[in-house]
């Protein structure tokens, strides 16, 4: 089978290479619209682990661009002044025209044809006049294949929100660099690497609103390199900014980068009366993009081509080896291109992190993809993360009003925080799990030993399942309540256990089902109406939480509004009864105060109704009365769902308006949860998934949050706390599993001065020495 690649860049260039080397009787032909030697950009980045797949595919190749490589291990943060440099990040630069000129030299020796100034107009009528079975449209980011068939590919190109400029200079950088300088516009940001002996890549970004402020979008392109240069100058030490794009006039040098994703990366054209038709298949930027702050464009580009030529050669049938490649690829660029877009927003965002103190804003800078974690960057850098933590310990004792251990490298998960008058000892909560376990309201032993349990095990602040404010409140009829005497004794009885054996604080979610209520336990059918003993439900505005299967809920009049206000009132002043050091509203999840905040479910026209604001007119009310009602040296939190996962729903923009409100209202803290408010409902799972909201609501609506949501590792909590994304870290199914997980993960990390209970230190000290045996047998086996 021969093979026609539209597009003579690194994805090209190497799919010709690799499939000629294959089978060297093929024939393999490269179709370019440029010259040889004609190319934009500057320098391209490589991690140590793509020059290894290198090696693997092809040695000749990957030799002559290791010996081109400007190797460095070190990145710098430059913000505000200060300076802060990591190492053990393993990165090469090379000038992206030694790179091509390296893969088209190899091209040749293999014996691939490289056509050059050639516009490929029909790839069908080109590959037909080469006797090509296969098409490989390689022709970049805005790949004219891709368009011509964009019903096939069905691409989705998304152009972002900041402006960069791709510029050149003769400094020299010994590290991977980035400086952030604040304007009177806005925030301006420079990516730098040195790519080989005298140039070094020089990226400067804005947003877009910054780049207009600036006046960008009216300078020649002479102006606009003056005003980097001017900028930046105390970095470029005298040496000049340059672009490779002279053509380009001043605005079009700066440009937007376009995010492409595409349904389909195989097409198979219809048979035409005079013409075979031969399949095209997608590689490189024409079937994806990642974002260069992440450097993995070109790293995709030539795992694209090592995967094409392994499939092609594996499977002796044509669809299927396209199919098997289409399938491997996509996973992993799906993988590589969520943390491009973690990354990029990051960069989109400076503006949120600018009251950051500089080491917190250059950790988070490292960690803004969430595929570098706390854990990852101590295995490259140990001393660095151990002096990061003791700056961030001294903080945190500081700001807890109490004195710094002498050796205060801590995890920051294990340092304390205060909110009004109380200390926690660490920063991780045990989450509100429902245990459909209370007989007609009242708490017991389950309970009892369920919160218990989980108090000793190393937790801060042991969260109570959601406690409904009526008997109509409830979403089951095993829920817990606060509005009986009964009920108080009851939950009087597990704080006094848990502050007697425990040095945690024990908290109260109230809330009210709404909607959502009068249905069976979670595990006879979750979301089910019961078969009998149904009670009325009031919402925002009617509905059925299920379409056709739930009980209809009627609006909640102006006095069931009011009844319902003074339910809380009186659920907050049993909690203070009982002891609890901390009170939750639940004002998410499409429970009856989540049920006014969203428009999915709010659609009435009263004050209540309409606007965000008028849609959390009810909430804060219920709000500001609890408020009044619970103790003023005591914390109270809210519980928002951040995104609905609905078009038309609440959006994490909204989220930041909601928490502003909660904020003026006198909350402590946010607790960013999402969904569960629709069943049209489409959220995007994967480790950490709600952190960013969490991250958006504590840094642009300045105000402490939890983070919640597949935290299950020490190591995500101290990545989210270190970074500031959020101050603490809500565990839930992790500690259904083990009630000890704090402790656990503590020692796992090798953090040996996290406190046991002393009935426990037996545990402690097994556990210990069986987490260094294996630490020592896996060391044995690296060095074997």
């Amino acid at each position: 089978m021969n093979v026609l690649c539209v597009g003579g860049g690194p994805a090209g260039l190497y799919s010709a290479l690799l499939l000629k080397k294959a089978l060297p009787a093929r024939r393999v032909v490269v179709v370019e619209r440029n010259r040889p030697h004609d190319t934009f950009g500057w320098g391209v980045v490589f991690s140590d682990q793509t020059l290894d797949k290198l090696l693997a595919a092809d040695e000749p190749s990957a030799r002559d661009i290791l010996a081109a490589f400007n190797h460095w291990d070190d990145i710098e943060v430059f913000y505000r002044g200060a300076r802060m440099r990591s190492g053990g990040h393993g990165f090469a630069g090379i000038g992206r025209k030694r790179l091509l000129e390296i893969l088209q030299r190899r091209c040749e020796a293999l014996g691939v044809e490289l056509v050059f100034e050639t516009e490929v107009t029909d790839e069908q009528a080109l590959a037909a006049r080469y006797g090509a079975g296969l098409v490989i449209a390689a022709d970049g980011l805005n790949s004219r294949v891709r368009a011509r068939h964009a019903q096939a590919f069905a691409p989705q190109v998304e152009a972002r929100q900041c402006r960069f400029a791709w510029l050149g200079t003769t400094q020299r950088f010994d590290a991977f660099t980035f400086d952030f300088r604040e304007t009177e516009h806005g925030w301006f940001q420079a990516h730098i690497y040195q790519f080989d002996a005298g140039m070094s890549t020089f990226i400067v970004e804005a947003p877009e609103s910054v780049w207009r402020a600036a006046g960008l979008e009216d300078m020649t392109q002479q102006e606009s390199i003056a005003f980097c240069e001017r900028l930046f100058a105390d970095r470029l030490d005298g040496h000049p900014l340059m672009s490779n794009a002279a053509h380009l006039r001043g605005a079009d040098m700066w440009l937007r980068f376009p995010r492409i994703a595409c349904e389909r990366w195989v097409h198979w054209p219809e048979r035409s009366p005079s013409m075979s038709s031969v399949p095209v298949v997608l590689a490189g930027d024409a079937a994806h993009s990642a974002h260069f702050s992440i450097g993995s464009g070109t790293r995709l580009a030539l795992e694209d081509a090592i995967a094409l030529a392994g499939c092609i050669g594996a499977h002796g049938d044509l669809p299927e080896a396209l199919a098997a490649y289409e399938g491997e690829r996509r996973v992993e660029v799906l993988k590589l291109q969520s943390a491009a877009r973690n990354s990029m927003e990051w960069f989109e965002n400076v503006a949120r992190y600018a009251a950051l103190d500089a080491p917190q804003f250059a950790y988070a800078m490292l960690a803004r993809s969430q595929r570098l974690s706390h854990e990852n960057l101590r295995l490259r850098d140990r001393g660095y993360v151990a002096d990061y933590e003791r700056w961030f310990a001294r903080r945190a004792f500081a700001q807890a009003g109490l004195p710094a251990p002498d050796d205060c490298a801590v995890p920051p998960m294990f340092t304390p925080f205060r909110v009004r008058g109380l200390v926690l000892k660490n920063r991780i909560v045990v989450s509100p799990m429902a245990q459909y376990s209370a007989v007609d309201g009242v708490v017991g032993d389950w309970h009892l030993q369920h919160l218990g349990a989980r108090a000793v095990g190393g937790a801060a602040l042991v969260m109570a399942e959601m406690t409904c404010v009526s008997a109509d409140a409830r979403i089951t009829p095993w829920c817990p309540g606060l509005y009986e005497p009964g009920h108080t004794a009851a939950w009087r009885r597990i704080v006094a256990a848990v502050h007697a054996t425990s040095d945690a604080k024990i908290g109260i979610q109230l809330g009210h089902a709404g909607a959502k209520g009068s249905t069976r336990a979670m595990w006879d059918g979750i979301d089910q109406p019961l078969e009998e003993g149904n009670w009325p439900l009031v919402s925002a505005s009617p509905q059925q939480h299920l379409e056709g299967v739930s009980q209809v809920a009627r609006e909640a009049s102006t006095a069931d509004m009011a009844r319902i206000e003074a339910d809380f009132v009186r659920a907050a002043r049993a909690a203070d009864e009982a002891g609890f050091d901390w009170l939750e509203l639940h004002c998410a999840h499409g429970y009856l105060l989540s049920s006014f905040i969203s428009p999915l479910t709010n659609r009435r026209t009263d004050e209540y109704g309409g606007s965000l604001e008028n849609r959390c007119r009810f909430p804060l009310r219920v709000f500001a009365a609890v408020r009044a009602a619970w103790p003023a040296h005591k914390p109270m939190s809210v519980r928002i769902s951040a995104h609905d996962w609905v078009e038309g729903g609440i959006t994490p923009d909204d989220a930041v308006r909601v928490a502003r409100l909660f904020k003026a209202a006198g909350t402590d803290l946010i607790d960013c949860s999402s969904g569960q408010v629709s069943k049209r409902e489409r959220p995007v799972f994967g480790r950490m998934y709600q952190a960013p909201f969490a991250d958006r609501v504590r840094n642009e609506a300045g105000i402490a949050t939890m983070a919640v949501g597949a935290i299950s590792e020490a190591d995500h909590a101290n990545g989210i706390v270190a970074a500031g994304r959020a101050d603490l870290c809500a565990v839930g199914r992790p500690h259904l599993a083990n009630p000890a997980w704090t402790l656990a993960e503590a020692a796992r990390i090798g953090y040996r001065a996290q406190p046991w209970p002393k009935q426990y230190l037996a545990g402690k000290a097994q556990l210990e020495r069986h987490l260094d045996r294996n630490l020592e047998r896996n060391t044995e086996r690296e060095r074997t």
